[in-house]
């Protein structure tokens, strides 16, 4: 099981929320998605996370990996 987070819009309440993958509910939820994305990078670099954020459109924008990267970068220089 991948372990990440995601940032998704919340169109009931209005925000975003930080949630886990086949949660039932929000982990917490936001005002905005600046407050949102930069508590669940706190939480991702503490826990060694995934951290996908999406857009109001649901698609993924720029995900980042704080743990174990699955796929980490062949050139290791830089």
């Amino acid at each position: 099981m991948r372990k990440e987070i995601h940032i998704i819009s919340n169109p009931n309440r209005g925000g975003w929320d930080a949630k886990r993958p086949n949660a039932d509910r929000a982990s917490k939820h936001f005002d905005t998605k600046k407050e949102a994305m930069e508590w669940s990078r706190d939480l991702a670099k503490r826990e060694g996370l995934e951290l996908i954020p999406h857009g109001t459109d649901g698609q993924i924008q720029n995900p980042n990996s704080y743990g174990n990267d699955p796929c980490p970068p062949k050139d290791k220089k830089h």
